[in-house]
């Protein structure tokens, strides 16, 4: 089987062109099998570029334990510099079918070649019922919640799939390990959820560590820089055009106040082409 390593400010995946390549019939155990850094090639999880007739391409996202994701926001870039420069679809603006739906990705191309990609990530939910988070009222803003023997103030957002974001003093302390596996699965988070740790800085821009649904602590992620910004502009915290630092790279959010959508900017990288016997 043919595939693609790439990744987006180091949040990385492998990907397969299934316009042209068959997949095993069980993709999740496909993805475990893969990603393992040890024995296989190494990634956060498998992204399938499927055919669609909802878009120019469909983005089927496994998560590095098997579970499947509804939305990535680094791996959609990806998705999108690989549709046209691999000639799926030769167009400056795409539109990439997802499990939360179709979003419209706008290319910078230079040469030929993908610089950036914008990417519209629709509007944020904030109805803790549809995130899901079993909280009450309207929004989940700076709710305290009790984790073990800690309370912590918690802001959850849905970007397409399920983010709680905290605000902390000094994100490089944290014990990340140890914190994240609290949130991941805990009863609160039906889906399970992606947990955003946020040190807002002195120049409005936010820093970020992540634990991730089904991966642990990534390099990036792209719906949760935006769940990020949504949340620090509900708690006084940023601006709706900010940007987030993460541990591989610079994301530039907006989340526009004409339509409530949320707008990613980034950059989307190859890494190397191989192919894998999976008969072995």
């Amino acid at each position: 089987m043919k595939f693609t390593k790439m990744h987006g400010i180091g949040n990385d995946y492998i990907y397969v062109n299934c316009f042209e390549e068959e997949i095993p019939a069980d993709p999740a155990a496909l993805s475990r099998r893969l990603s393992d850094r040890h024995f296989g090639i190494g990634s956060d999880g498998l992204i399938l570029i499927r055919p669609t007739e909802n878009g120019d391409a469909m983005m089927d996202l496994y998560n590095a334990d098997g579970s499947r994701a509804m939305m990535c926001g680094n791996g959609i870039r990806c998705v999108g510099r690989y549709v046209y420069e691999r000639g799926i679809a030769k167009k400056e603006t795409l539109r990439i079918d997802t499990l939360s739906g179709v979003k419209t990705l706008h290319l910078d191309v230079a040469n030929g070649t993908v610089q950036s990609i914008e990417v519209d990530m629709g509007e944020p939910v904030l109805e803790p019922a549809s995130i899901p988070v079993l909280l009450p009222g309207e929004r989940a803003v700076s709710v305290p919640v009790e984790m073990g023997d800690d309370v912590f103030s918690v802001t959850c957002v849905s970007m397409g799939n399920p983010h709680c974001v905290l605000f902390v003093e000094d994100v490089d302390a944290l014990d990340l390990e140890e914190l994240g596996p609290r949130f991941e699965w805990n009863p609160l988070f039906p889906q399970g959820v992606n947990t955003e740790f946020i040190q807002p800085l002195p120049d409005g821009s936010l820093k970020m560590r992540v634990w991730e649904r089904g991966s642990g602590e990534t390099w990036a992620c792209g719906t949760g820089a935006c769940a990020s910004v949504v949340a620090a502009c509900l708690c006084g915290k940023a601006k709706r055009r900010s940007v987030v630092h993460l541990r591989g790279g610079d994301l530039a959010i907006h989340w526009r106040e004409e339509d409530n959508h949320v707008m990613m900017h980034g950059p989307a990288a190859f890494v190397f082409d191989g192919e894998i016997d999976l008969s072995e």
